[in-house]
This record gives structure tokens, sequence and C-alpha cells, in this order.
């Protein structure tokens, strides 16, 4: 199956390329391009590149386990990943905020263009906009205040306006992206543009002795509605940008189903594919990186970044223009075509 997909890629990847193009010229070496916020960066998958864990202000946390190091692609295709824990969708497009460490990613995209044949860009952006980590530590002081109405109280009305504020941010740093490949002599069907939604780290299969800070400290109330109601409908979000810019999209917002932070081995993890409550207590004790202690938690780990990549991979060898990643009945992650593009969204 592996060779199959390698052949299946190779193909494509020789099929994009339009003859014509004067500034993408047939002779440089093709590469594949990721893009966007801690999802791709690798955050929680550890090995991080140096220069991006905490050095001079850089936290882009690029991991030797994130998804485009599991592609399965040929041996001649370049990876390149610059996606970074934390980004907002202005740094994937052209106009971040000054001080960011390394600046726009889409503009790093428009120089890398001139010197690869880049063949698929993929985007995962979105959750930083609209306020996910927010959520999550919002989620927890109510688990601390035993809330009655949990976090999902006031997020049912809330999160659905933090999306629909979220999409003209997404969707003007995609445009960027597309002006980037375009100032490089690409058109849009020489390449392959994705975008992709976000898993749930959390859900309501938590293990009691872990719904605290051992792992997961939420209501179960509030994991339902982070895996059933949040997650799908920030999915649905950036699905419809996704559509509005000619991208294509795939959906995780069931890919880390039954394989969410404390759900396997109490003790190890084993069979979990998120990072649980995390802190790194050296950096506590250093006043420059005490900020970043806890930034792996409900993160994919190494093996969750192993079954996304496989996931995407799957994705890069098909021509679909939707589809999803679902866990198999092996424990698995696979791509699954002609399926809604995400979990209906209950109030």
């Amino acid at each position: 199956m592996a060779v199959s997909g390698v052949l299946a890629l190779a193909l494509l990847i020789s099929d994009q390329y339009l003859p014509g193009l004067p500034l993408q010229p047939k002779q440089l070496p093709a590469a594949v391009v990721t893009m966007g916020d801690s999802t791709l960066s690798g955050e929680g998958g550890g090995d991080y590149a140096v220069g991006t864990n905490g050095e001079r202000g850089n936290w882009c946390h690029r991991s030797a386990a994130a998804p485009i190091h599991q592609l399965q692609l040929p041996p001649d295709v370049t990876r390149i990943n610059l996606a970074c824990s934390g980004a907002r969708a202005e740094v994937v497009g052209a106009d971040p905020d000054p001080g960011h460490a390394e600046g726009s990613q889409s503009a790093q995209l428009a120089e890398l263009a001139k010197r690869y044949r880049i063949t698929d860009v993929v985007v995962q952006v979105g959750a930083n906009d609209v306020g996910f980590t927010d959520t999550v530590n919002q989620c927890v002081e109510a688990w601390v205040r035993r809330a009655e109405e949990g976090c999902a109280g006031q997020l049912r009305s809330d999160w659905p306006r933090r999306i629909e504020r979220m999409q003209p941010k997404v969707r003007s740093a995609l445009e960027d992206i597309r002006a980037a490949m375009d100032s490089a002599g690409y058109t849009p069907s020489s390449y392959s543009l994705v975008v992709q939604s976000y898993a749930s780290p959390v859900g309501p299969d938590v293990r009691p002795e872990l719904q605290n800070l051992s792992g997961c400290p939420f209501l179960t109330s509030d994991l339902q509605w982070i895996r059933d109601t949040g997650v799908p409908q920030l999915a649905n979000g950036l699905h419809e940008v996704a559509q509005q810019v000619g991208a294509r999209f795939l959906d995780h917002s069931r890919a880390g189903s039954g394989r969410e932070a404390c759900t396997g081995d109490p003790k190890t993890g084993e069979g979990e594919w998120f990072t649980r409550l995390s802190v790194d207590w050296a950096s506590l004790q250093d006043e420059s990186r005490a900020a970043h202690a806890m930034q792996e938690s409900y993160h994919a780990n190494a093996a969750g970044h192993r079954q996304l990549g496989r996931c995407l991979s799957e994705f890069l060898a098909t021509t679909e223009e939707t589809a999803s990643c679902l866990p198999d009945d092996r424990g698995n992650l696979h791509l699954a075509t002609n399926t809604a593009s995400a979990l209906p969204s209950h109030p």
C-alpha cells in the first residue's frame, strides 16, 4: 500500500507541472510546504529544531515528528515546514506583527517558490485567531470552580461569533498564499492548496482517575461540548473559507476520536495521540522560558503526528476536493471520502 501511495504521489506531482510558466522552470526540485500553527509545526512531538525552542524568542517548536516528516513522498521531494506554534492568520499571511520571530510565512513561501517546484501547500490556521487555547483555559477554570454550566454555557453563543470573526482573517491569509505563488509564476491549477481543520485533543471518554490535574482537569459536560460542538463548528467554518478560495479541505474534527488525551493507559498514556496537561518544570525555573512551560499541553504527541501525517499523505495522493480523517477499528487513522465535512454541531 505504501509503495502504491508513493507511485500515486509521483504521478500527481509530475502531472501538476504546467510547462510555459516563465518563473517555474521544470528542472527545479519538487517540494511540499506546510504552513500555519502548532498543529503542523509539530508542537507536542518533541525533538524541536535548533532555533525554534525559545532561542531569541523563537517558540515555533518545529518537531522532527511533525506531519510533513511522516508523508510518503518520492525521495527527491523536499519537505519544508514553515508552520510556527502560536501563529495567527496574519503571520501565515503577509502582514504579521513586526515583533514576530520569523515574520510572514507567505513571504517565505514566495521566495521558496522561486527555488523549488512546489506541488502542495498545506495550511492549518485559525485556532489561535478563534482563541482555542483561551477556551481550554476557560474550561479548566470552570472545572476548578465546579461551575454549574461549565465553560460551555457561555461558549454556546460566543463560539459561533468567534468563528465568524476568524473566517475573514483566514481567508486573507489564504489569498496572500495564492498571491505569493502567483508572484513566482504559478497558476492555481499548477499546485494543490490544502486547508486542514483541527482534531479535538480531549473528549468525554477521559478516565475518571485522570479527570483532574493529573492530566485532564475538565468537566465531563465541557469535554462533550469541545469534541461534539466546538471542534466541528470550527471545522465547518474553515471548510467554508477553503471553498471561498478554491482550496481543498481535509477535515480532522473526528480524527482523534477514542484517542484523545487521558483515554489510554493511566500511567504511560499508551494509546493516546494527544498530550495531557504537560509542565516543563525546568522551564519554570527560567524566567525567560516560564511562560512557555505548558506549551505542549493538549497537542498531538509523536504518535498522533504520525497518524495525522499518514492521513494527509493519503489525501495528497488523491484529487479529492474534500475528505475526512477517521480512525479505523485497528486504531489507525485513514482517509475517508464521501463523508460529511464535520460532525453535526450540537448547540
